[in-house]
């Protein structure tokens, strides 16, 4: 008797054990906090709070933005990284991501081993645009008076290690050129400068196009591969003379390492559907975007390639920092 007490006891213990697990309510069953690295405004908003609204409606839990802005989006990028990899910390970040590994030595995270990629949100080009005084229409003019001039022609950017600032510098490597950086803290202050003939050229995003539109600013290429298809009549600057230049900026959402494939393939998906929204597209492609919504696997890829490729860059450069 004593005998099949223990046993009933020990039975009932493991069923006990067992309930929680097959009991356990889906994902997500609470809040689900999405760190940014940047401060509130601009792109980062105007990009990713309706997808955020989006996944709330489709999973039932509000997508919050956390901003955590500093340290060219390292600091918001490492609380990711040390998150609890439950899916409840989630990271919307921007092309800077793979940028840092180039122009940071010590930085706090594996930006490859530390995050698991979910999926690339959307893609774009930057824009090559120029005072209207510097006597350049297209890039090979604007090669031939770097070289012919007496004068150094000088770029702003947002800022040192900034993608702005490295894509000038691959073009100037490439192009066989010499030109002085100017950084601003953030791209409307160089913006400005450069509307005022304060500089004279910036790799800018599509927030210098209602300038363009204004002929105060003069656009002379895009830094994809392939013309933009919302601008197709604006040459590439790999077919103005650089063929391989390439730079391409982008925001995507990353989860800490480790975290349920289950979870991270949801999520993928329910990007996925975001961005085929016919509202969201249109939006998007107002900012010269191109919605992508790849899978964890597209977007791993494409994160493996660009961080050497920036580290390339940034040592062409003489770009590092810390």
């Amino acid at each position: 008797m004593r005998a099949q007490v223990i046993a009933l006891a020990a039975a009932a213990a493991l069923l006990s054990a067992s309930i929680p697990s097959r009991a356990q309510a889906p994902y997500p069953s609470r809040p689900v906090r999405v760190i940014v690295p940047f401060p509130a405004g601009g792109s980062v908003d105007i990009v990713g709070r309706p997808l955020m609204e989006k996944l709330q409606n489709a999973l039932g839990q509000p997508f919050v933005f956390d901003f955590r802005s500093g340290g060219a989006s390292i600091i918001g990028t490492e609380a990711v990284a040390r998150a609890e990899p439950d899916g409840y910390t989630l990271l919307f970040t921007a092309a800077q991501h793979t940028i840092n590994p180039a122009v940071h030595i010590k930085l706090p995270y594996d930006t490859l081993g530390d995050f698991a990629a979910v999926s690339q949100v959307v893609t774009g080009p930057l824009l090559l645009v120029v005072y209207p005084g510097v006597p350049a229409h297209n890039v090979q003019e604007l090669v031939t008076f770097a070289k012919s001039s007496s004068k150094k022609l000088n770029y702003a950017s947002a800022g040192v290690g900034s993608g702005f600032h490295l894509a000038a510098e691959k073009m100037k490597t490439m192009a066989g050129i010499d030109m002085v950086h100017v950084p601003y803290k953030g791209g409307a202050p160089a913006t400005a400068d450069l509307i005022a003939g304060h500089v004279d050229l910036m790799f800018g995003s599509s927030v210098v196009m209602p300038h363009i539109w204004t002929d105060g600013l003069r656009l002379l290429g895009v830094t994809t591969a392939n013309r933009s298809p919302l601008l197709p009549e604006v040459p590439t600057i790999a077919e103005q003379g650089l063929p391989g230049y390439e730079v391409k900026t982008w925001f995507g959402v990353f989860a800490p390492a480790k975290t349920p494939r289950p979870i991270v393939d949801l999520v993928a998906r329910e990007i996925q559907n975001a961005v085929r929204d016919p509202k969201y597209a249109e939006h998007m492609r107002d900012l010269l975007l191109t919605p992508e919504g790849n899978t964890p696997e597209q977007f791993e890829q494409i994160v493996r390639h660009e961080v050497p490729e920036w580290i390339k860059a940034a040592k062409a450069a003489n770009v590092q920092s810390d």
